[in-house]
């Protein structure tokens, strides 16, 4: 029991380093976002044009929006890598994890 307790350890930390190397990228009209699959923003670009301040409610919503699209990759990606982790782990089980 504790063996699989510590594999299982072992399995989330690499997960988490693997997550880290994975890049995923936001989009939106000029504003550019690149995160890690664990949902940590790495960068942001934003195109000069909308750095004038009669654009700051576009340039806010833009934000949101190229934020959502790279967490909501981040997230796709590390729920695929979840579910292949556990399948891995628990092959009789895989049913429980969409399989």
């Amino acid at each position: 029991m504790f063996g699989k307790l510590g594999e299982a350890k072992q399995k989330a930390e690499e997960m988490k380093l693997k997550l880290e190397a994975i890049t995923v990228e936001g989009n939106a009209q000029g504003v550019r976002v690149i995160a890690n699959a664990n949902k940590k923003i790495i960068t942001i670009n934003i195109a000069p044009e909308l750095l004038n301040p009669a654009n700051k409610e576009q340039l806010e919503d833009l934000l949101m929006l190229a934020i959502e699209h790279a967490m909501n990759q981040a997230e796709n990606i590390s729920a695929a890598e979840m579910k292949a982790m556990m399948g891995a782990m628990m092959p009789g089980m895989g049913n429980l994890f969409g399989n």
